[in-house]
């Protein structure tokens, strides 16, 4: 998700009553919850043109597990400096550090867990295992979560500052209606992969539903079966079932000439490591192989580009140089 998105997560959370817990404890929620992005800074990316990161600092070891209590010794260092420095701080909160570690890991999961909703996928376990996780039930923006979020915490924050009891509550409401809503759209995923399943188009080996943005109950659909491509759209609200599913599309995967490509290209098969619905297309000269790699779920023309590499493989023939051993 984006980093709006997680900060006001943390932030709601936080106006829900967990902030008053220690000084700086709104801090280590917000913080909490946009700190695995930090890999971005640090070339985690396997292929740079995609900045593309989602893994260590996304897993549970390291963005949940190892990176909050830094984030709260940093605090707490901080709160420290300002102690020294005579600073006065409006909330009158004490500092409890064990709190703020507490806060620290609370901001911290919801991270990998709101960016496991979407299509682009994490690596929950990195870096025991490699492998994505998605689960496909909300757009990387999504504007009803950004105008939910908003007005819950501006309506706890007047509240607060009016001395009113419950002040908390209107945050409290929005995680759970966050929460339900995640869920809600996780029904409709499952139904949408249910309908392709159902299809008479071969047993899915992988299965993507990405909702488009603001219409979150449709799911735009890309699925792979034999070593064939398909899109397809799906809409609970216009009778359900697969619509407007396309031609098969062959993934070339399988191709001489593809293979041959990802054992010459290092930069290429970092992007397949990234990529979890591969595809190429070939176009063969004479004596060589223009190859372009894609991933099918970006496969719109508005998109495609971002989300492509070229590589040249030499195919020999008469007249042209011998290609190189793998």
């Amino acid at each position: 998700m984006d980093n709006l998105t997680h900060s006001l997560v943390g932030w709601a959370i936080g106006q829900a009553g967990l902030k008053r817990r220690s000084r700086k404890g709104l801090a280590a929620l917000v913080l909490g919850a946009n700190m695995p992005d930090l890999d971005v800074f640090f070339g985690w990316a396997p292929w740079a043109p995609l900045a593309m990161h989602r893994g260590f600092t996304h897993g549970l070891v390291g963005g949940v597990l190892l990176m909050p209590p830094m984030l709260a010794g940093l605090l707490w260092l901080l709160d420290r400096w300002q102690l020294r420095r005579g600073a006065r701080f409006a909330s009158g909160l004490e500092m409890h550090f064990g709190w703020l570690v507490a806060l620290s890991y609370i901001g911290a999961i919801t991270h990998p867990l709101l960016d496991w909703q979407n299509s682009y996928a994490v690596q929950m376990f990195s870096p025991a295992s490699n492998a994505w996780f998605h689960n496909d039930s909300l757009f990387i923006i999504d504007v009803w979560i950004w105008s939910g979020l908003a007005f819950a915490i501006w309506l706890s924050r007047r509240r607060e500052r009016r001395g009113a009891a419950h002040w908390g509550r209107p945050a409290a409401a929005a995680v759970v209606a966050l929460v339900c809503y995640i869920g809600f759209n996780s029904a409709i995923t499952a139904r949408a992969k249910a309908a392709v399943r159902s299809a008479p188009y071969g047993a899915p080996e992988r299965i993507f539903a990405t909702p488009p943005p603001v219409l979150f109950w449709r799911r735009d659909l890309t699925w792979r079966s034999q070593g064939v491509i398909r899109w397809g759209q799906f809409d609970p609200l216009a009778g359900g079932g697969l619509r407007s599913v396309s031609e098969p599309v062959a993934d070339n995967m399988a191709d001489p000439r593809v293979r041959r490509a990802i054992a010459m290209d290092a930069g290429l098969r970092d992007f397949l490591a990234w990529s979890t619905m591969p595809m190429a297309s070939v176009e063969q000269s004479r004596c060589t192989a223009a190859i372009r790699f894609g991933d099918a779920r970006f496969a719109d023309r508005r998109t495609a580009s971002q989300f492509t590499r070229m590589v040249a493989v030499p195919t020999g023939g008469t007249g042209c140089p011998p290609p190189a051993s793998e």
